[in-house]
């Protein structure tokens, strides 16, 4: 789908939703973080006129100039306090303005940063449709395992492997670009849906018994906590999804979909070290082997890794180099775009002229030629014989 509308509104759309959604996550990532965090920092009351009063925990902290002591209650306090301070419009606005961001860039531009004809050969309103079905997917698979899986252990591994399928199929179905977001979308998507449809509803269920003046279930603390930890271990590998249209290295290379759970799964790894540290354990294991496993991951898909630019060939003339560049590279990068949904030339690269096009040659080499992010998502149908020809006519320069 490409909607026929000034691409300086899309571009707006892009910015203002991009900034709301970066805004919001700052909010409730940091919520996150804090308030388990705090869990791992409670210790038994010290005075057991506290215990008798339904305190589980306490902790002490200091910021911004003051002491802090914090108290959390086993179920509920002895009455409902007033004002009662509720955590979900940040997990709500960063979940809409995702949305939001994800129809303006990706679903209004399908045709071209959605789809990949060489990937599947989908219309824009069937990748859009299995894209939307892919977000209640995941909600519906995720929510239905934590009903009936009862292990966290086991319920982890069983998560993890859903990622490496949907990791897989989004490879199988969109843009390589695309597809990291669509993983990433369906993440965040069970993020905020522990949050409307559990986590808020046990807070709801606890207030209500208090105003009933009736004893809170803690069946819904429990239920309510197991949510928000694993929120909070979601919350890194969603962000490197959420980042990762700025490094194409990663999800243009040809193991793309491998390349996503593995990082997804050193950013939950990275979570679980400093959960773990804010409980008092240093298991240095873990940063040790998370940093290795980045190390492995960056020799393994490094530039040039992969099948080799062919080497042979006769010289090529600027001429027949930049007739590819014209049709397959300035639709986007020229100071007057024809590309649908391209208002102005992406990062301010041109190339209509050859001082232009020559300033760029090592960004050509990379982009074009090895890693194949552009033409982006290939909307312009560059062919494997063309991205060769560039190869000989940058090695003959």
């Amino acid at each position: 789908m490409t909607v026929a509308v000034d691409p300086y509104i899309w571009d707006w759309g892009d910015l203002l939703f991009r900034w709301l959604h970066v805004i919001a996550a700052i909010v409730w990532i940091g919520t996150s973080f804090y308030f388990v965090a705090l869990d791992n920092h409670l210790r038994p009351p010290e005075d057991e006129r506290d215990a008798e009063r339904g305190v589980g925990g306490e902790t002490w902290e200091i910021h911004g100039g003051g002491f802090y002591r914090i108290e959390k209650f086993r179920v509920a306090p002895p009455r409902l306090p007033e004002p009662l301070h509720w955590f979900k419009w940040e997990a709500y606005t960063t979940w809409l303005s995702g949305f939001a961001l994800f129809i303006v860039v990706y679903y209004v531009h399908a045709s071209s940063l959605l789809v990949d004809p060489t990937v599947a050969n989908l219309s824009s309103w069937e990748a859009i449709l299995i894209s939307i079905g892919g977000l209640a997917l995941a909600w519906l698979v995720y929510d239905g395992l934590c009903r009936v899986l009862r292990d966290e252990r086991l319920l982890a591994a069983t998560v993890f492997g859903f990622v490496v399928l949907a990791a897989w199929g989004a490879s199988r179905l969109f843009a390589a670009r695309a597809a990291y977001l669509e993983v990433g979308a369906m993440i965040g998507t069970v993020m905020v849906a522990n949050v409307f449809f559990v986590i808020i509803p046990a807070h709801w269920e606890l207030t209500r018994a208090k105003q009933a003046d009736r004893e809170p279930d803690p069946r819904w603390n429990a239920r309510g906590k197991q949510r928000s930890v694993h929120n909070n271990y979601l919350t890194l590998p969603v962000l490197f999804a959420m980042l990762s249209n700025h490094v194409a290295f990663t999800y243009e290379h040809a193991h793309a979909w491998l390349v996503l759970v593995v990082l997804m799964a050193i950013g939950a790894l990275a979570r679980h070290f400093f959960n773990l540290r804010h409980a008092g354990r240093n298991v240095w294991w873990i940063p040790v082997t998370a940093l290795v496993g980045l190390g492995v991951v960056a020799f393994l898909i490094r530039p040039g890794s992969g099948p080799a630019v062919p080497a042979g060939g006769p010289a090529v003339p600027f001429a027949r180099a930049n007739a590819v560049i014209q049709e397959r590279c300035v639709p986007c990068h020229s100071a007057h775009p024809t590309q649908p949904g391209v208002g102005s030339a992406p990062q301010g690269v041109r190339f209509d002229t050859r001082a232009e096009i020559e300033s760029q040659a090592q960004a050509i080499q990379e982009q074009a030629v090895v890693l194949k992010a552009m033409p982006l998502g290939n909307a312009t149908h560059m062919t494997q014989a063309e991205r060769d020809l560039l190869a000989r006519w940058l090695r003959s320069r």
